[in-house]
């Protein structure tokens, strides 16, 4: 599994727009689950319908930034991933936060529900992290290789 994951960091740290890819598809996806059916099957889950409403409005922000990255960003990825981690990051936190505070309404599937999101997203901000770190690591490399390049060249 871990080195599943490396492979995968490392693969992403070259192909960097393919993560604002997977991040946005996911953003989507829970958009799509909190508001079509989260809310449509609410006594399944016990969250309220405007709660579901404000996380899923906070999803389609996410799923457009990441859009918006994948088609407009061509290069210095690093910044615009670590908005997106930290993003990420803190909804996780709020939808912690709001899981404590509805928990007496919430069902079995519902906490299991926001549970899973919340572990679902925390493996995608590590991989974001360490893509992001992966990236700036081998740009001061090849940064320092240059220089050092250019000197032997005097």
């Amino acid at each position: 599994m871990i080195k599943a994951v490396r492979k995968m960091i490392k693969q992403l740290s070259s192909e960097p727009k393919k993560l604002f890819l997977i991040d946005s598809i996911g953003a989507l996806t829970t958009a799509f689950l909190l508001f079509v059916v989260l809310r449509n099957f609410n006594e399944y889950f016990g969250m309220p319908e405007r709660i579901l409403t404000y996380l899923s409005v906070i999803a389609v922000f996410f799923c457009i930034y990441s859009t918006t990255c994948f088609f407009v960003i061509k290069a210095n990825w690093t910044p615009f991933i670590r908005i997106i981690s930290i993003a990420n990051l803190l909804y996780c936190v709020l939808t912690i936060g709001l899981v404590m505070f509805y928990n007496p309404q919430l069902t079995t599937i519902g906490t299991a529900y926001f549970l899973g999101e919340i572990a679902i997203i925390i493996g995608l901000v590590y991989i974001e992290l360490k893509v992001a770190t992966e990236i700036k690591n081998t740009r001061i490399v090849k940064y320092k290789n240059d220089c050092e390049g250019n000197t032997e060249n005097r």
